[in-house]
């Protein structure tokens, strides 16, 4: 059974500015992370929850995956899946819309 992944306008904006951040130093670099975070939302459309609950927020529709240093947030709901952040795998999550 095959998902539909869809990403919010937080998780683009996340991802834009980790290349521009990335790209201060390495274009090469940027080009692999980011390929990476793609390639990982690619995989979520058919196995999504092999992802590990995110643990701020202690519910199993949301997890997480990783790709280099950054943590790709998502929610699972009926057959959607929602990259809703794309965050520094060190910082905690403050605020998440859970609807």
């Amino acid at each position: 059974m095959a998902y539909q992944v869809v990403w919010s306008p937080k998780a683009l904006d996340d991802v834009e500015a980790i290349a521009v951040y990335i790209s201060r130093d390495s274009a090469s670099y940027t080009a692999a992370v980011v390929k990476k975070i793609l390639d990982v939302t690619r995989s979520l459309n058919h196995c999504p929850s092999s992802g590990e609950v995110v643990p701020e927020f202690d519910d199993d529709s949301i997890k997480q995956q990783f790709a280099y240093m950054y943590r790709i947030i998502y929610r699972i709901k009926e057959q959607t899946v929602t990259v809703a952040a794309v965050t520094y795998k060190k910082r905690l999550l403050e605020e998440f819309d859970k609807d």
